[in-house]
Formats: structure tokens, sequence, C-alpha cells
């Protein structure tokens, strides 16, 4: 991976977003579904784009938006909606627009009060929480675009079950929206804002409360709260920044935030290795300001804009390899949660660290390997099979301490309180306690890249079969297992996973980009490791895409 001679500095003005720009385009812009890159497209998290580009506008989220009433209505769902949006300048446009269609439709609404953001995890336990108590089920939307650059807006569907939407689901609500644009709207319904907001049905409520007040059921607040852990928080300009005050009011947490700002163009961050802005709390390039302060604190931690990602920084360490938090949250939960079913099982995506394999084998655990998509660990979460469910790119929820669901979306807020409590418990920092996991289960060195591509051979990826990678060694081990549906569920990947006794790699076209993903990893060396994505260059290059 290249890395921009910029990455890590502070954001330039010149690469800042010009929102006047974003607005106009947002409102002006009318996507033509002939071209494929203007129409709804439902990826692993939703519909995601830029107004600029005519990929995310007024016209998308209308439409979206009357899809998603029209499947409500399909399903028979009469409970409120809760509407989530995050700190993206897009967002707040799109918000709007959603209430204008949400009352015409009738349909009943919980949004934050004062014009407030509401981080995803938020909405999925307020869908649970809801649809626990009443025969009349609850659903959500979110409008964000995750850690995505500041000029993006995206929004996503979390149906009754409290996660992301399924393919069937997605598909559906897709299809229906691209009708509504083909007909230039023809069909949706919609209000003024002022009229629309006025609305019995329309409620701006505190979305925030209900949700601090129920932690102490998944995290153990008291003994952070007694250990006096000093604990440093950056909410990256996100929808989380307004929990953190109120999570340590609440249990009596030694808590600093150490960034306040809420800035659209989030022109307080460090540029990620590409050069752009990018709020993701696993990159080291857009941490960089937080690393800096590791050894103020016992441990620190960030969240994206949707707070449904967690990044963990320790003193020892600086910021921990999400795969590597993923395992010693793994480890410290199933030999910490004592009222537990011993049945429980992990899930994780087929992209993460083989190391995980190793602590769940050492366990006893049952692994749930699926493809890229927090969807696949709904069901598993909902139905309080799956005890922990994580993907490597630092997103990951876990059951209350009863083993009952807590979210069935991803939830950076509980991630980063389990580091406090992982210390706070054992003495030991999360990156201390992989440390030790490494010790016992071999040392593994990971990367992702990514190669350039093009929209067909992107759309060949999915017809993939085993028979057609001809190689049968891997970095010189003799290659195990060549999988294009994942053993957990035996859902298509979209792609390739090949294996060996040492070491993989897993092959997958990116959503929104020509580019496709290596994702690989060795138990060996650096140099095993690079030898591990040539040759898996060599055996893509060899496959008739």
């Amino acid at each position: 991976m290249t890395i921009h001679s910029h990455a890590g500095q502070l954001a330039s003005e010149s690469i800042l977003i010009d929102t006047a720009l974003l607005e106009r385009c947002y409102f002006e812009n009318v996507p033509d579904v002939k071209f494929a890159d203007q129409r709804v497209i439902f990826g692993t998290s939703g519909h995601r784009g830029t107004s600029v580009d005519v990929s995310f506008t007024e016209s998308h989220i209308l439409a979206i938006v009357q899809a998603i009433c029209d499947y409500r209505v399909g399903k028979g769902y009469t409970g409120p909606l809760f509407l989530g949006k995050d700190t993206h300048f897009l967002s707040g446009l799109a918000e709007r627009n959603a209430l204008e269609v949400l009352a015409a439709n009738d349909v009943q609404v919980f949004y934050q009060a004062e014009d407030g953001f509401t981080p995803t995890p938020v909405i999925s336990w307020s869908i649970l929480n809801h649809n626990s108590g009443t025969g009349l089920l609850s659903d959500g939307i979110v409008i964000t675009p995750s850690h995505n650059p500041p000029s993006d807006g995206g929004i996503k569907y979390n149906p009754p079950n409290g996660g992301p939407a399924d393919t069937d689901v997605t598909g559906w609500i897709q299809d229906r929206a691209n009708a509504y644009l083909s007909a230039r709207l023809g069909g949706v319904k919609r209000l003024t804002f002022d009229a629309a907001i006025s609305q019995n049905g329309i409620r701006a409520i505190d979305l925030a409360q209900n949700y601090i007040s129920d932690l102490g059921n998944i995290i153990d607040m008291k003994l952070i709260a007694d250990s006096g852990v000093r604990i440093g928080v950056d909410p990256l300009g996100g929808a989380g920044f307004a929990y953190w005050d109120r999570i340590a009011d609440e249990y009596g947490l030694n808590v600093t935030v150490v960034n306040r700002s809420i800035d659209p163009r989030f022109a307080f961050m460090t540029v990620d290795h590409d050069g752009k802005i990018r709020m993701d709390c696993s990159s080291p390039f857009a941490m960089r300001r937080l690393v800096g302060l590791k050894d103020n604190f016992d441990v620190a931690f960030a969240n994206d804009p949707d707070a449904d990602r967690h990044g963990i920084v320790v003193s020892d360490s600086g910021l921990m390899n999400p795969n590597h938090y993923l395992a010693a949250a793994i480890y410290y939960l199933f030999t910490n949660r004592s009222d537990w079913s011993k049945s429980l099982g992990v899930g994780k995506t087929l992209v993460s660290s083989g190391i995980i394999d190793r602590v769940v084998e050492f366990l006893g655990v049952k692994l749930v390997e699926v493809p890229v998509g927090f969807k696949w660990f709904v069901e598993g979460l909902f139905s309080g099979t799956l005890g922990f469910c994580g993907e490597e790119s630092a997103g990951a929820s876990f059951l209350r301490f009863n083993g009952k669901a807590w979210s069935t979306d991803k939830d950076g807020i509980i991630l980063n309180l389990l580091a406090a409590e992982m210390l706070a418990k054992t003495g030991r920092s999360p990156g201390v306690i992989y440390s030790g996991l490494e010790s016992r289960f071999g040392k593994s060195f990971y990367k992702r890249i990514d190669q350039p591509t093009t929209s067909q051979q992107k759309a060949a990826f999915k017809g993939l079969t085993a028979d057609q990678v001809k190689a049968s060694e891997l970095a010189g081990d003799v290659i195990k297992e060549k999988l294009t549906k994942a053993p957990g569920n035996d859902a298509l990947i979209g792609g390739l996973k090949v294996t060996s006794s040492s070491g993989w790699f897993a092959v997958r076209p990116s959503g929104t980009e020509n580019i496709y993903k290596i994702y690989a990893e060795s138990f060996r060396d650096e140099d095993h490791l690079n030898r591990i994505i040539d040759e898996a260059k060599e055996i893509v290059d060899s496959i008739k895409l």
C-alpha cells in the first residue's frame, strides 16, 4: 500500500470540503438510472455516495425512504421507526428529507431531540428494547456513511431484528427505490419539513439516556469506576461525542474527552494513508493525535462518526490492530462471563485473523466463519447463540451478562468500555493480554492491500469456483482449502479464500471502487506474508475473470 506524503498530518485547507457546493449538488443534481453509479446501490452497509457525483442526493433519499415505507407496509410493521444520523454534512439534509417522507406515510418516528446525533448501536439497541415489550414491531434507519470522507453520505435500514438488513431486504428496497427514481419520484409521498415535524407521530426525544442507563448490564461499570482507570476518549467528531460525558457522570468514570470538535469538514483530523480525510479509528494515520496522548491515560479509545467501530490505544503498544483486540476481547469475555452458556459460539468474518481461530479452539468454543458484512451475525446475536461477533474492520458486538442480545449491529461504545473493564479486572491492558495470546498461539503477520481492477472483473468475482485455482501450493506450503463459500453458513464469499497450514489469503472486490482487496496473513514472518500476497496476485491474474 502506497503511503501518501501527508499521511498522519493535520488536514490542509485545500482538501476540506465545500459545504455550500455539497448542499447545492444535493438538491440540484438529479440521478439518471441509466448510469450505474447514479442508481441506488445497497452494499454491505446500505447506500453510500456523494452529492457532487450524483450518487447521494435528495432524490436518492426520498426514493429510498419511500421504498422503506412500502416495505414496512408489506411486512405489517406498525411500531415506531427509530431514526438516527451522524455528523457528516449530508446526514443532516438527508434526515430532514427522511422525516418528510416518513410523516407523509403516517409512520411513527422517534429521533434525537435538539437536532442531535445518534450512534448506530443506539438505534439497534432501541429497536431490540422496544420489540421485547410490545407486539407492534419497530425498525430503524441510520443516516451515515460510517468512517467515509466528509463529502460522503449514507443511509441504511435495520429491520425488527435490530441488525443490518439482509440482502433479500436491501435488494427489494434497492429495486423499489430505483423504480421511483425512474419515475422521477412519481408515487413518493412527502410533506414539507415544518408540516412533518408537527405531526403527532413524529417525536423528537432523548434516545441516549435509556441506552446509557443499561450499560451496566453488559459492562462492569462499577469495577471500572472503583479501579480509577484513567480513560481518554476521542469521538473523532462523531455521533458519540455527546455520550461520553453522560456515561462518565452516570457511572463515576475517570474519563477525559480529548477532542470536543464537531465540524462537518472534519478539519481537526489527521489524514489517512492515501492523503484523504477518513474518520477510521483503526487507522494509525487517522488516529495519530490520540496515539500521541497514549502516555496520559491507562487506556484510550475512539469511535468513527456513527460509533459502530472502535479504536483501542494502550500505553504499552499504541493503537491496537483490530484483529489483535478482537482476539483479546474474545479470550477475556469467555473467561469472565460466568453466566454465559457453555454452548455459545464466536462469529468472525473469514478475512479476520487466524489468531482468533486458535484462541477459540483453545477455549473449546464453536467458531462460525462468515463472509464480510455484519448482517451475517444478526441472527446469532439476536437468538443468543453467538456470544461475540466481530469483523476485521474494527466492528463487533457481544451479549449481555445474562446471555441475552444487547445489539445486533456493531457497537463501538461497548467495545471501548470493555477495554477499560479488561484493564480494571486483570490489571493488564488489552495489548498485554494479546501479547500473552501471541506467545501461546504464535505471532501473526497480517495485511490488507487494494489492487486496481475493472467493473467487469469485479462482477466476475461472484462467479469464481474453487476449481479455477490451479495452484497446489501457497508460499511453499500445500494448499489446504480453496473456498468460495464461507464455512460457517455456506454463503457465497463473492470472492476467494485460499489457506495453508501457516497462512492464507482472501480476495474480494470493493463495493464502491474499481479495486479488489487482498487480505493475507502469515504465522511465520513478514517475508512469508509478502510471498503470500505476491502469489495471491498471480493466482488472481491466472484466473480468467
